[in-house]
């Protein structure tokens, strides 16, 4: 990039935006007229907000649009006829002028355009996310309603002569999402719904793929699922030939992530893994925008449930192979494109409201005073950089299924490691057909399993495109679970970037702050801060950054606003080798670093805080790991990021970084210009992005579900955090002879399957290296007799 600024990791710090909402996501990035133009949105403005429409240069230089009129929108589409870009509620035309249609005339959260269906070169349609139908005229910009939003009344006297005005939707659920047009149809997506459990249960039915075509009063639903984008491969721009051109949407169930392909006006079925949970909740308010758009390279670039993947433009009933899984990421993204020679995300960063995100290790007074949000710049190849690929889905869970039944194809493809987990409750032995394709052909059955009465079986999967699962007879409560991962090429050394941040025992002094992003008129982090010298803290005050990476001593903040963010988390004890968390009543388990014991000189440092909107980042016990809401299945669904010997102190988001505080005092001869030091040359932080914790190495720990523990016949274990991890082996010793079973949770939702079970002897220890074939969420023991033991797994 041309530019003198700041810049952190791809961030630029000085481009962050600020609203007055709960929320500053960012809603469209797109290259046009010689500029980036961006659009951000407040959580739900139906007509309008404090957002802005914003340009910026080439240089990075950023103009707010007087133009601006807020509103919650995600639109975005090029119009080649008239030579205009469409974005949110604005035409901007080849020169860069922007004309805006009056939040009155369309109101509604505008979340997609599509090209017309009977004049494409006149016209375009918008989509609202409360089912919210326009025809706009793309010269005039007038505005004819077709569907009315959710949001609005109902015309009044909507009945005899004024039957034929537009009535609100009936389709299920809302949070509009994908708009896409072809075959003659316009095909919509949302991804919520309106229900009292949404905010602990993500398995409510919920979310729609439906479609509407000219003449219609409503849209048709095809299927009730959670879906998200819609597009082809006209991307942006729509369909070259709309009646032949295929359409792909993007949505999920609780199994997996859901592919479905139009072509040639009949829809078929695809399932990916998941790699995050944190996208998951039944009211659809976790994911933002996935998206699928061309970058300027062979294949187009997706995001889904936090997984960058290869998406090929040629994907096809006659050539359904090629998707590829890229890398892993923490970030949550809103749209992206390609501009100057990188790929620019735009973010959902520092969100003031946290909506139904909260839990007892990280209180209330942590979030951001106002919320902002920035652009990341990231080089193509570094893409493929980032966090190692896990995916993990079903096909069949827990159904009662009939004998023959053939499951969607599961992506196998590019994954170099690949596990199938197989359990059923019918009181025979069940034989389970797997088939596979390689894309451009048909499925062909490759191996039958045959599993016990009531049982289960680990399968190691080889080499294919796409796989199938088919029981051969009726089937009671069946799943098929898929675990895929490639080698974590991470090892334990730390990367450069996070010198001069203090590390756990080391006895050298340094400081220490508690962190908040302030209010929008400042637009600055605020700092409280200590110093150590021997065994003496002493207050150094309040500090403030701001966008120009200048760190100051600051008495004009409010500090106790600051201190405010000070907590003290509930329901974690560490243990002798292992951290027990309690949520919702269930009891959880994480490996422990003995250097780390929830305590600091300074205090009681940061465990959890939310850096990216609604999933929060937890730092227990020497690693970092990502964290869904409760209503994502919470602490069920963790995954680990990253273990370190970081003595953190405290941790936020501010402009789209990630800020620590912790700073070693021999910090500031270093160099590293990640450690931004203060103008009184007292204080420091260190700043990077969230996706940066990656670069700490990879996930490490040892711990023990049971330590020295007295159990009874029968009984189980603490669950212990598996997923995530690469070579594990397991260290039993038992005062008596016992043998012990061993269980894994293979989804996440205590779905208990036997791995297999362990000879103990009394007094002699028990050293096992598992094969690559345990995968699963979390692992727990049970003995055959009463004993005294300890069952310590180490992970490396």
């Amino acid at each position: 990039m041309k530019s003198d600024k700041p810049c952190i990791s791809g961030v630029y710090p000085h481009l962050a935006y600020w609203n007055n909402e709960g929320e500053c996501g960012t809603g469209a990035v797109v290259p046009w007229a010689g500029k980036l133009w961006v659009v951000t949105y407040g959580p739900h403005c139906v007509f309008g907000s404090s957002d802005k429409l914003y340009e910026i240069t080439p240089d990075l230089e950023r103009k707010t649009r007087p133009e601006s009129l807020g509103g919650t929108h995600a639109n975005r589409m090029i119009h080649g006829e008239t030579g205009q870009l469409f974005i949110g509620c604005y035409a901007i035309d080849s020169k860069g002028n922007v004309r805006a249609i009056p939040r009155d005339k369309m109101p509604g959260r505008l979340t997609g355009n599509a090209r017309h269906i009977g004049d494409p070169a006149g016209k375009i349609y918008f989509a609202t996310m409360e089912e919210g139908l326009y025809e706009v005229d793309a010269k005039t910009l007038e505005v004819r309603e077709i569907i009315r939003d959710g949001n609005l009344n109902e015309h009044p006297g909507n009945g005899g002569a004024s039957a034929k005005l537009p009535q609100k939707s009936k389709l299920h659920g809302y949070h509009g999402k994908g708009f896409y047009s072809g075959f003659g149809k316009a095909f919509y997506s949302n991804n919520g719904v309106h229900h009292p459990r949404v905010e602990s249960d993500p398995t409510i039915k919920s979310g729609a793929l439906a479609e509407w075509k000219p003449g219609d009063a409503d849209w048709t639903p095809i299927r009730i699922c959670q879906f998200t984008e819609i597009t082809g491969p006209g991307g942006i721009r729509g369909a070259s030939d709309p009646s032949k051109a295929p359409i792909w949407a993007l949505g999920w169930d609780p199994k997996s992530v859901i592919l479905m392909l139009n072509d040639g006006g009949e829809w078929s079925s695809f399932r990916l893994p998941k790699t995050s949970h944190s996208y998951d909740g039944s009211h659809g308010w976790n994911t933002e925008w996935p998206r699928i758009r061309e970058i300027g390279e062979k294949d187009y670039l997706m995001t889904m449930h936090g997984a960058f993947w290869k998406f090929p433009p040629a994907f096809s009933k006659a050539d359904f192979s090629g998707i590829r899984m890229r890398s892993s990421y923490l970030k949550v993204i809103g749209d992206f494109c390609r501009w100057q020679g990188a790929v620019v995300f735009g973010c959902d960063d520092s969100a003031q409201k946290e909506f139904f995100n909260k839990r007892g290790l990280k209180g209330e007074n942590v979030s951001p005073l106002n919320s902002n949000s920035n652009l990341w710049f990231v080089k193509e190849p570094d893409i493929d950089r980032l966090g190692p690929a896990l995916g993990r889905g079903s096909v069949f869970l827990r159904e009662d299924i009939k004998g023959g039944t053939l499951s969607d194809p599961m992506l196998s493809g590019g994954f170099k490691s690949g596990v199938l987990a197989l359990d059923h409750k019918t009181p025979a032995p069940l034989k389970v057909e797997l088939l596979k394709s390689d894309g451009r052909g048909k499925f062909e059955a490759f191996e039958t399993v045959e599993l016990p009465a009531n049982g289960s079986k680990f399968v190691k999967l080889p080499a294919a495109e796409w796989i199938k699962v088919r029981p051969l007879s009726d089937a009671k409560s069946f799943t098929a679970h898929f675990h895929f991962s490639n080698p974590d090429a991470r090892g334990a050394e730390i990367s450069p970037i996070f010198d001069g941040v203090m590390r756990a025992g080391s006895p050298e002094a340094g400081t220490a702050a508690l962190l908040r992003s302030l209010e929008r008129k400042s637009a600055k982090l605020g700092a409280y801060a200590w110093e150590s010298g021997g065994k003496k803290i002493s207050a150094l005050g309040a500090y403030s950054l701001d966008g120009k990476m200048r760190l100051a001593k600051d008495g004009g903040i409010d500090a106790e606003k600051v201190k405010a963010a000070a907590f003290e988390p509930k329901g974690i004890t560490y243990d002798s080798d292992s951290v027990l968390v309690v949520e919702a009543g269930r009891r959880y388990r994480l490996p422990r670093n003995p250097l780390y014991d929830g305590k600091s000189a300074f205090g009681t440092p940061r465990l959890a805080r939310e850096i990216a909107t609604e999933r929060d980042l937890l730092n227990c016990a020497g690693t970092f790991y990502e964290l869904p809401a409760v209503n994502a299945q919470g602490f069920a669904k963790i995954r680990p990021i990253a273990s370190h010997n970081l003595k953190i102190f405290d941790f936020c988001s501010y402009r789209g970084m990630m800020l620590f505080s912790g700073i070693s005092e021999g910090a500031k001869s270093l160099g590293n210009p990640r450690i931004i030091v203060s103008e009184d040359g007292k204080f420091a932080l260190w700043a990077g992005v969230i996706d940066d914790l990656w670069k700490l190495g990879k996930p490490v720990g040892i711990g023990s579900p049971w330590h020295g523990a007295s159990v009874a016949k029968g009984e189980t274990s603490d669950p212990y955090l598996l997923t995530g991890y690469d070579k594990k082996t397991l260290k039993a010793l038992a005062d008596s002879d016992t043998e012990l079973d061993i269980e894994v949770d293979v989804d996440g939702t205590g779905l208990w399957v036997k791995y297999g079970a362990v000879r103990l002897e009394k007094g002699k220890e028990l050293v096992k290296e598992f094969g690559d074939d345990l995968k699963g969420y979390w692992i727990r023991f049970k003995s055959s007799k009463p004993c005294k033991i300890t069952a310590t797994l180490i992970y490396e």
